[in-house]
């Protein structure tokens, strides 16, 4: 794979892609978290998501070893790997690059046709998950806030969301310094969720893929 699309692109945006050894080498001083199916993962400048990729395919393989004689976990596990992958992307299309190659890899393990309620399930997610903006600024590429949606697994087939905004959940590291006036808050006072929605079953959400789908 080449490490450049164009000078230009270079040139105007500093594009260089990380080479696949760098990409292995680099998660592997995190291995424990990138095995941890629930652990969440942002890559602020995801390019196509070659990061993005390692990390899932990190994740189905902890799936497949700990749920893989149960097909109903197998699966409801897999979407949890995806839900906890985030990225941002300033360019149009290596953000469409990289939804189709999470994507790829999700279907691919489970079987997928695009027409199954998991694989548009799956398909919500990432376009909510993966970001066409500006992490420097905080602003999606409509000049709006970045809003993530963190997602939770509570079983037996339904999943919870929530809607945060990047700039509150970016701004954890100064409330929790020692000499900070929130110092002594706790997260459930500093974070409120934008948006919290009820409990939700991959059916449904395949459903909210339906409706916002060209």
């Amino acid at each position: 794979m080449s490490l450049v699309k164009s000078k230009q692109r270079v040139a105007d945006h500093g594009e260089v892609f990380t080479p696949e050894w760098m990409v292995e080498a680099m998660l592997d001083l995190v291995k424990g978290e990138t095995e941890r199916i629930d652990s969440r993962f942002l890559e602020s400048a995801c390019g196509d998501g070659n990061f993005l990729v390692k990390i899932l395919q990190r994740k189905l393989a902890a799936v497949e070893l700990k749920y893989g004689k149960s097909d109903f976990e197998r699966r409801h596990f897999a979407l949890l790997a995806l839900m906890c992958i985030y990225g941002i992307e300033l360019l149009p299309d290596n953000i469409a690059e990289c939804r189709a190659n999470l994507m790829e890899i999700f279907a691919g393990y489970l079987d997928l046709q695009p027409t199954d309620d998991l694989y548009l399930a799956g398909f919500h997610v990432l376009s909510l998950n993966l970001v066409h903006g500006d992490a420097m600024k905080m602003l999606n590429h409509e000049g709006r806030s970045i809003r993530f949606a963190e997602w939770g697994y509570l079983g037996k087939g339904k999943f919870q969301r929530r809607d945060f905004k990047l700039d509150c959940l970016t701004g954890s590291s100064s409330y929790s310094t020692e000499d900070s006036l929130f110092a002594d808050l706790g997260k459930h006072e500093l974070f409120t969720p934008t948006k919290t929605y009820p409990p939700m079953t991959v059916s449904e959400l395949a459903a909210a893929a339906k409706e916002v789908r060209p």
